[in-house]
């Protein structure tokens, strides 16, 4: 329980950072889309070789659908509400960003739980794939709550909250594995394939190509290969 709470902590870490730099600076929107563009594809590998295929092989493919369907309408719904928010206060899209990373974050770290409590150790694919994705879309929402005249307090405040509640779905995984069995660990998988698949689609590669331009292409192929080399090397 403690390696998974420790694990947890560096994951969510790289939200703390994004934060930080997201105050420290102005960073040019072609930079954010190149590393949100390289985060998605590393998720693309986590979706494909660390969520999708081990939650088959665990629990099999029924629970591993089911848990997809359910992640990717709960995401779906909740996004939209996020939307509703955006818009509408001096700091919208930036609290909206950071309601996103929550919604993705918990069950990405859920699994990196799972996988401790299944004596399989920390996915480095997945752990890598977490941690890039992370940086800027805290960059990003920091930056958005600067600029519309939020209190760097208020921010942090915000951010240690998010990343807080992500770094303790790391230890509840490794709990709820501990007290399940394959198939709802499967359908853990599942949701959070599905939640991801929807959130990339949705928002994170339109956003990407739309910051950095064509570039985004190969900045996605080079975070997939980047996860799926760590997570062939360290099966």
């Amino acid at each position: 329980m403690g390696a998974a709470l420790a694990w947890g902590v560096v994951a969510a870490s790289s939200l703390v950072i994004g934060m930080l730099l997201g105050l420290a600076r102005s960073w040019p929107s072609r930079l954010i889309g190149i590393v949100l563009a390289f985060g998605a594809g590393a998720l693309v590998s986590a979706v494909s070789f660390e969520l999708f295929q081990e939650g088959v092989d665990v629990g099999g493919a029924p629970a591993v659908g089911i848990g997809l369907a359910a992640g990717a309408i709960v995401y779906f719904v909740l996004a939209r509400l996020v939307e509703r928010i955006g818009p509408g206060g001096e700091s919208g899209g930036g609290t909206a960003l950071a309601l996103g990373a929550f919604l993705d974050g918990i069950p990405e770290q859920l699994v990196l739980g799972i996988g401790i409590a299944a004596g399989q150790g920390v996915s480095i694919g997945l752990l890598a794939a977490i941690f890039v994705s992370n940086l800027p879309e805290a960059v990003g929402s920091a930056t958005d709550m600067r600029e519309a005249g939020t209190s760097k307090r208020q921010i942090r405040l915000l951010w240690l909250a998010v990343a807080g509640f992500c770094a303790l779905a790391t230890p509840l995984g490794y709990f709820l594995a501990q007290e399940t069995g394959g198939h709802f660990q499967a359908l853990i998988n599942g949701f959070a394939a599905g939640a991801l698949l929807v959130m990339l689609v949705d928002s994170m590669i339109p956003e990407a190509s739309e910051k950095s331009g064509r570039v985004a292409g190969l900045a996605t192929v080079l975070g997939f290969a980047l996860a799926a080399g760590l997570s062939t090397a360290t099966a």
